[in-house]
């Protein structure tokens, strides 16, 4: 029974949003192209997202950074342990810091719509494209927010 009740009550879901600024998260959390894959771990991480966009210098998206986008890069990173020949003084530890720009590893496509984009058309090219985001972008590239699947589904109502 409580599938068929759930089943009506999704086919009569309605989308209250007009636009993709009615259904964004303004100002999302973003990452510099120049950010090491230290940095990016803290951040996605540390905000408990799953990615977020690499900007440039004018706040402009060109990539975005994932935690796939960083175990794949774990993954095949080659580790350089340190040689026996080496001596690190007692008391102290070496840490490898991996020098790699997010820039280097992002993803470089970047799905994008404009504010005033028809939310039914959001909802289409999430579905299209088969992403869990599309960012929010201005008319000169800034970007200004972010559209989840949790969004959407947060602007539903029966």
């Amino acid at each position: 029974m409580n599938a068929i009740l759930t089943q009506q009550c999704l086919a009569t879901m309605v989308l209250r949003a007009e636009t993709a600024e009615d259904l964004m998260s303004p100002n999302p959390v973003s990452i510099r192209a120049n950010a090491t894959m230290r940095e990016a771990l803290a951040l996605l991480t540390d905000k408990g997202i799953t990615a977020a966009p690499v900007i440039d210098a004018a706040g402009r998206p060109i990539g975005v950074m994932s935690r796939t986008d960083l175990l794949v890069h774990q993954r095949e990173t080659v580790n350089h342990p340190i040689q026996s020949n080496e001596r690190v003084p007692d008391g102290f530890e070496v840490e490898e810091v991996d020098p790699t720009p997010v820039s280097d590893v992002m993803t470089p496509a970047v799905f994008s719509v404009s504010p005033s984009t028809p939310a039914p058309e959001v909802v289409q090219q999430l579905l299209g494209l088969k992403v869990h985001r599309l960012f929010v972008v201005d008319e000169s590239g800034v970007l200004v927010g972010v559209i989840s699947a949790f969004d959407v589904l947060r602007n539903l109502e029966a």
